[in-house]
């Protein structure tokens, strides 16, 4: 029992390193060793298989958008009122081109509440796929510096999926111009980083 212990404290270990270093490549805009590196880390250890949502995000970069659906489902399994990862679920199905808008909206994990009050905007703006969702989302963005940084992403991310680059590449832009993009050092700053590069806008 204990050499079994101690197996599996070195498989996480090893695990978590190349984690970090599926971030790193993510972070730096490569996609592709991002998920080879996020791959190797499940291949290490299994038990992270579920809880990789870092690899969902560099699947749907890499446009592998029904990989990235199956993994913020398991994802969600795991941690029901995450609503980004519900969001992401959304449009990854919905950038699929055997889904689509409708299939994902009608297929939309419902999660719980989200700690965080302007998730509960964001998820509204996906769910209803309105412009009053949006301005709704907007004036949410209002309230803090962390808040108005998720308002235009997933603003942004909410036009990409309907198609309306311009106004996509502008929400992004103007997410990455706030102080929390420059200084908060979330993850999720990258993620709207990688966003623009690999869209060619930075």
């Amino acid at each position: 029992v204990a050499t079994c212990a101690r197996a599996e404290r070195a498989n996480a270990s090893v695990a978590s390193e190349k984690i970090k270093r599926g971030a790193r490549e993510f972070i730096r805009g490569d996609v592709r060793g991002a998920i080879d590196a996020f791959d190797d880390a499940i291949a290490s250890d299994e038990r992270f298989s579920a809880y990789m949502w870092q690899r969902g995000l560099a699947l749907y970069y890499a446009g592998a958008y029904e990989e990235a659906a199956k993994q913020f489902r398991l994802d969600v399994a795991q941690n029901p009122n995450d609503t980004e990862e519900s969001v992401w679920c959304f449009a990854s199905e919905a950038m699929d081109p055997e889904k689509g808008i409708a299939y994902a909206r009608e297929n939309m994990l419902i999660t719980g509440r989200d700690s965080r009050p302007v998730m509960s905007s964001v998820f509204a703006l996906f769910a209803e796929g309105s412009e009053e969702a949006a301005t709704r989302l907007r004036e949410a963005g209002r309230s803090n510096a962390s808040d108005e940084f998720y308002s235009a992403l997933y603003l942004g991310l909410f036009y990409e999926i309907n198609g309306d680059e311009e106004r996509a590449r502008r929400e992004i832009e103007r997410a990455n111009r706030t102080a929390y993009a420059r200084l908060s050092g979330d993850y999720m700053t990258d993620v709207a980083r990688v966003h623009a590069k690999t869209r060619s806008w930075s």
